[in-house]
């Protein structure tokens, strides 16, 4: 036993000489800032998105279950983005869509795209969940760009994915 109490009594004794009390606070301080950055560092969440198969550019895509307008798919745009020149408008309203692929309900964001004209393609209008105009976060149909600031033209719509419905 007195190899193994030697040994630890040298190595308690080297690391009491080469660290302080300044030193692990400097250490600690510096893990805590690290741990709370962490979250803000780039991380890959394609495991997270739904999969996600059919034709963005027809209206019996899953996520159009609740649009009402022009799908930005087909005007430069993508489900998510708006086309060049416009810009999403600041209010939404929101469905709950079934993805066939995978049987789960997600939330979906319908975003108008505001700042010009009406796209005029791909035309799609389907009323799944829709309410009357009394509950305006879940209408359709309402020009969502005339809360948006000045320009209230309308151009399309954009179908983002929010998340996975809870039923909570």
């Amino acid at each position: 036993m007195g190899a193994i109490d030697r040994w630890t009594e040298r190595s308690a004794r080297m690391l009491a000489r080469g660290s302080s009390r300044r030193g692990f606070l400097a250490r600690a301080g510096a893990f805590l800032i690290g741990a709370g950055v962490a979250p803000l560092l780039p991380v890959s969440r394609a495991g997270a998105a739904a999969k996600d198969d059919g034709d963005p550019t027809r209206c019996d895509y899953w996520r159009y279950c609740a649009i009402d307008g022009f799908l930005c798919s087909c005007c430069g745009g993508s489900t998510s983005t708006c086309p060049p020149g416009t810009v999403a408008s600041a209010i939404t309203w929101v469905g709950t869509c079934r993805n066939p692929n995978d049987g789960k309900d997600y939330i979906i964001s319908y975003n108008d795209c505001c700042g010009r004209s009406g796209c005029g393609r791909c035309t799609c209008q389907r009323d799944e969940g829709d309410r009357p105009l009394y509950r305006t976060d879940t209408a359709n149909d309402i020009n969502w760009c005339a809360g948006s600031g000045a320009d209230i033209v309308y151009n399309c719509s954009t179908a983002v994915l929010m998340g996975v419905a809870t039923g909570e």
